[in-house]
């Protein structure tokens, strides 16, 4: 059965990867602790990955609709999506 038709899963619930998921959570605590977004440096610190790695993920994000940026602002990432949906980072 395609999972996206299944009657239990909202239509309104957002659907992203698993990965995905975690740079939203990542994204949401940052926020919450320091009271600002985090900077790609300190994401790819987090999830030990590479700079470009983490860039396209913001951008993909971005362009799924499930963060906005100011372009040229430093640190102006903004979750679209409820803190509710995010799963428990990791």
């Amino acid at each position: 059965m395609n999972q996206f038709f299944d009657k239990n899963i909202p239509a309104t619930e957002p659907r992203f990867t698993t990965t995905q998921g975690q740079y939203l959570a990542f994204i949401y605590a940052y926020t919450r602790v320091l009271g600002r977004p985090p900077a790609e440096a300190d994401m790819q610190r987090h999830f030990k990955v590479t700079a470009p790695t983490v860039h396209q993920m913001v951008l993909t994000l971005e362009r799924n609709g499930l963060i906005k940026r100011d372009q040229g602002i430093a640190r102006s990432i903004q979750l679209m999506i409820a803190p509710e949906a995010l799963p428990i980072l990791r």
